[in-house]
C-alpha cells in the first residue's frame, strides 16, 4: 500500500526550511515593528461565519471551502481566510474595550479546493495583519507601508503597488448599475465563466483573468468616479499620504489601477495588491484592503478595519525565482565521534553537552573516516572524538570543522567541553 500526500498539498521538507523561516522571522519582526500583536484562531470554525463574512455569491463559498458535518451535527469549515476569524475573535473576545485601533497579525494555513497550479494550492500559508477600530486613511497608508517594508525586508525587488477604491454603499451602487449595463452591453464578447460571473457580482468581472475581460474592462466606469463626500476625502487623502511615503522609502511607488477589485464581499473604499513586475495570473503576493461593513455583517456593532494577506508560497516562489540568499540551517555545535569502546562514554558526554545548552549530535557507530564524513554532512561546527585511550586518560579530542581545523585535547568533562567550545567561537 503506497500512501501519498494530498493533492494540492506539499511537504515541507528541511531543505526548504530556510525559505519558511526566512518569511516567517521576518513576517514577525515588520509586525512588531509596526506595534502589531500576534493572534491566533482555531483552524475550523463555524460554516456561516465564512458564508455570512465572505459571501454566500463569492467563488470562496460556492466552490472552494471545505465543510463538513462533525459528529455533534454542527456545519463546520476548514478556514478558507483569516480576516473573518480574526474579527469574529474580536467580537467574541470583547476586544473593542481595549485601546483602537487594534493591531493584530497572524501566520497560519489556510484551505481551500481548487485546481493545484503553481503558487496556488489546497493547503497553502498566510501572513496576515488586521488594524481594526480606526477609519482613517492614516491607517490604511500604515498597512500598506506595512506590505511594503515586509517585501522589502524579504529583498524582493521590482514589486508593484496597485490601488484602487471601491467608496461606500451610497455611490456603489449607481457604479455597479453602471458597470453591469456597460457589460451586458458586451456580453457575447465574454467568456462563459465571465458571462456567469456577470449575472452574480458584476464587480468580480473585473477581476477575471482572461484577456479578452480585462481588455474590455479597460473601457469599463470607474468607481473612484463614483465616490463622493467621506470616502472622496479619504481617497484623496491616502494618495497624498502614500506620495509622502517615498521620503522614507525611496523605491516605493503605486499605480491607481480601476479594475482592482476584491474578491470577498466585506470590502469598500481602498483596496490594493503588490505584485512583481512579471506576475502571471497566480502572482499576486499580497492583496487587502478595508472591510468597513464586516464587523456589523457578523452580529457586532460597527467597527471600521483593514488588513492584508500574503501568500507564503507565493513569496517563497519569488524568493528562489529571484535568486535571494537565505541563511542555511544551522547545524550541531558538536558531532561526538567515538571509536572502540567508546560508545557509553560519548552517549554521556552527548548528554551532558546538551545540558549546557551545547547542540549535539552522536555520530553513527561506523569507521573513524565515515563518521567524520557523517560530521560534515550535517554541517557540524565541531568534532569531539572520544577512543579508548582518551576514555582511559580523561580527555577528548575538539576539533573545529571551520577553516584552519584547529584541534585541541579538552579535559573529558561536559561543562569544559562546552566552555572550549564557547570560547574559541566554534558554537
Amino acid at each position: 500500500m503506497n500512501f501519498k500526500r494530498p493533492r494540492g498539498t506539499a511537504d515541507i521538507l528541511p531543505d526548504d526550511q530556510p525559505y519558511w523561516g526566512k518569511v516567517y522571522n521576518t513576517a514577525r519582526k515588520v509586525a512588531h515593528q509596526f506595534g502589531y500583536r500576534r493572534i491566533d484562531t482555531p483552524t475550523f470554525e463555524d460554516t456561516n461565519l465564512f458564508e455570512r463574512g465572505v459571501g454566500n455569491e463569492t467563488d470562496i463559498v460556492q466552490k472552494e471551502m471545505y465543510s463538513f458535518d462533525d459528529h455533534g451535527g454542527d456545519m463546520i469549515t476548514l478556514r478558507p481566510e483569516g480576516t473573518a476569524s480574526v474579527c469574529r475573535a474580536y467580537i467574541e473576545n470583547g476586544m473593542h474595550n481595549l485601546p483602537q485601533p487594534v493591531r493584530l497579525f497572524y501566520a497560519a494555513a489556510m484551505f481551500r479546493y481548487e485546481r493545484p497550479q503553481a503558487g496556488r494550492v489546497r493547503q497553502f500559508h498566510q501572513f496576515g495583519v488586521e488594524a481594526i477600530g480606526d477609519p482613517s486613511p492614516e491607517v490604511d497608508a500604515e498597512v500598506i507601508e506595512l506590505g511594503w517594508k515586509y517585501i522589502a525586508d524579504l529583498g524582493i525587488k521590482d514589486v508593484t503597488l496597485r490601488i484602487n477604491s471601491l467608496g461606500d454603499a451610497e455611490g456603489r451602487a449607481d457604479y455597479i448599475n453602471d458597470l453591469d449595463k456597460y457589460f451586458l452591453g458586451v456580453v457575447d464578447q465574454l467568456p462563459k465563466v465571465d458571462q456567469d460571473r456577470l449575472k452574480r457580482a458584476p464587480l468580480r468581472v473585473l477581476d477575471s483573468k482572461a484577456r479578452e475581460t480585462q481588455a474590455l474592462a479597460d473601457a469599463a466606469p470607474k468607481s473612484v468616479d463614483y465616490i463622493t463626500g467621506e470616502a472622496k476625502e479619504h481617497w484623496e487623502v491616502l494618495l497624498v499620504l502614500l506620495d509622502n511615503l517615498k521620503q522614507a522609502y525611496p523605491d516605493f511607488s503605486y499605480t491607481v489601477d480601476h479594475r482592482l477589485v476584491r474578491g470577498l464581499d466585506y470590502y469598500n473604499r481602498t483596496v490594493f495588491e503588490f505584485e512583481p513586475a512579471d506576475a502571471g495570473s497566480q502572482g499576486t503576493l499580497i492583496a487587502g484592503g478595508r472591510y468597513d461593513p464586516l464587523m456589523g455583517i457578523l452580529g457586532g456593532q460597527e467597527t471600521p478595519g483593514i488588513g492584508f494577506a500574503g501568500g507564503l508560497e507565493r513569496l517563497i516562489m519569488e524568493l528562489k525565482k529571484q535568486e535571494l540568499p537565505v541563511k542555511a540551517s544551522k547545524g550541531p555545535d558538536v558531532v561526538v565521534v567515538t571509536l572502540g569502546d567508546a560508545g557509553s562514554a560519548g552517549s554521556t558526554l552527548a548528554a551532558g553537552l546538551r545540558a549546557k545548552d551545547i547542540s549535539t549530535v552522536l555520530a553513527p557507530k561506523r569507521s573513524m573516516k565515515a563518521q567524520m564524513r557523517y560530521a560534515n554532512s550535517q554541517n557540524a561546527l565541531n568534532v569531539v572524538i572520544l577512543g579508548d585511550r582518551e576514555v582511559e586518560n580523561g580527555v577528548a579530542s575538539v576539533k573545529s570543522l571551520g577553516e584552519g581545523g584547529a584541534q585541541s585535547e579538552v579535559t573529558l568533562d561536559a561543562a569544559a567541553i562546552a566552555e572550549h567550545v564557547r570560547s574559541t567561537g566554534n558554537q
